[in-house]
């Protein structure tokens, strides 16, 4: 069992996603550590990239005050190997294809191997060609994440059989974001997931308040929360970390009461 899967054992799963560099690098570590200190068990680490397709304006702000700063991949994984000296949660990586491919897949897998990277997620990747990155990742031991849309219908049993570390579940077409309402049936999918595989599936997309955390937790094992999280660091930068910590055991402290 990898150590993904290993974090949705005890309880509902919260994964707390934070762009790395947004605004700064010590501001992204200090927001890392209050976010495992409130509670999350997973943290995605997002790799900034000057088209990021799935996200919605939160997070292509991010992503772009990132890239201004001057980040890339090479400081990122400096940075997590500092990180890694004491932080142990399971860490996923969560950038687009062209990132891979443009520092060589084979390299970037080796260094996430290194790092104590858990996972990878490429929401741009086509189910149908995860060909491309498999063998690699499962040469380095790194998880690769599928994600099931609503669009996935007739897919989705397919998906969950091949599926690792955990099924990534968006909650509503589109991108990126918090949203009011979630109107999805996921109960349907969730239904399918669980018919085809034992590994655990987490909601994510527009999740951001605690009664929303709640609502989720009692569909699937776990629930990812990025804009609401990213928010912060937009709204009070250098200072967002207290915050983040705070809102983090809220959604932590809703989830744990089923």
């Amino acid at each position: 069992m990898s150590k993904i899967t290993q974090a949705f054992e005890n309880n509902k799963a919260f994964i707390a996603f934070i762009t790395c560099g947004d605004p700064d690098l010590e501001t992204t570590e200090a927001a890392i550590r209050a976010a495992v200190s409130g509670g999350s068990d997973l943290i995605e680490l997002g790799i900034p990239f000057s088209d990021p397709t799935a996200e919605g304006p939160v997070i292509q702000g991010a992503n772009l005050r990132a890239l201004q700063g001057g980040i890339t991949t090479d400081k990122i994984f400096a940075f997590v190997e500092n990180l890694r000296q004491d932080i142990t949660v399971p860490m996923i990586f969560m950038t687009y294809s062209n990132v891979v491919f443009s520092y060589g897949a084979e390299a970037f897998l080796s260094a996430c191997s290194r790092l104590s990277i858990d996972g990878l997620i490429l929401p741009d990747l086509p189910f149908e060609e995860k060909e491309e990155f498999l063998p690699v990742c499962r040469k380095y031991g790194i998880d690769l994440i599928s994600l099931i849309a609503p669009t996935s219908k007739d897919r989705i049993a397919k998906i969950a059989k091949e599926a690792e570390g955990f099924l990534y579940i968006v909650s509503s077409l589109g991108v990126t974001g918090v949203r009011n309402e979630i109107q999805t049936n996921l109960k349907a999918i969730v239904d399918i997931v669980r018919q085809n595989t034992s590994i655990p599936c987490a909601i994510g997309f527009g999740i951001s308040t605690p009664k929303q955390a709640r609502k989720m937790a009692e569909l699937a094992d776990g629930v990812i929360v990025g804009s609401a999280i990213v928010k912060f660091l937009e709204q009070y930068g250098t200072s967002a970390p207290e915050y983040i910590r705070s809102y983090v055991k809220s959604m932590k402290d809703a989830m744990d009461v089923l």
